[in-house]
Order: C-alpha cells, then sequence, then structure tokens
C-alpha cells in the first residue's frame, strides 16, 4: 500500500478551502499532520480520518 503525503495548499485546494483554515486546523488538532525536517505534511489516513470525524458530527 501506498501512502501519499500532501501540502498545506495540496490540502486547502482538495477540501476547497483556504490555506489559513487548514492551518487553523492543524493547529486545533482537528487535522493531524507529520513534519519532515521543517516541511509539514498531510497524509491520506489523516485526510480520511478528519472526513470521518466531519461525517461522525454530522449524524450525531
Amino acid at each position: 500500500m501506498r501512502m501519499q503525503a500532501y501540502t498545506v495548499e495540496q490540502v486547502a485546494e482538495m477540501l476547497s478551502i483556504g490555506r489559513d483554515k487548514v492551518y487553523f486546523l492543524l493547529r486545533t488538532n482537528q487535522l493531524k499532520s507529520i513534519k519532515i525536517g521543517k516541511l509539514r505534511r498531510i497524509t491520506d489516513r489523516h485526510l480520511a480520518d478528519f472526513i470521518s470525524s466531519l461525517e461522525a458530527i454530522d449524524e450525531a
């Protein structure tokens, strides 16, 4: 299985939200990420977990 890691800008585009909103989600731990040196990356697993958490809130 191959895992993808995306930049903040890529995630913002994928979710159709602003870059600042992605940083807010990271800062508030609603969206997880990894650091590679000084670079912040969001994996496809992080995205899937974030979207699942939104669906769970929506269903409640």
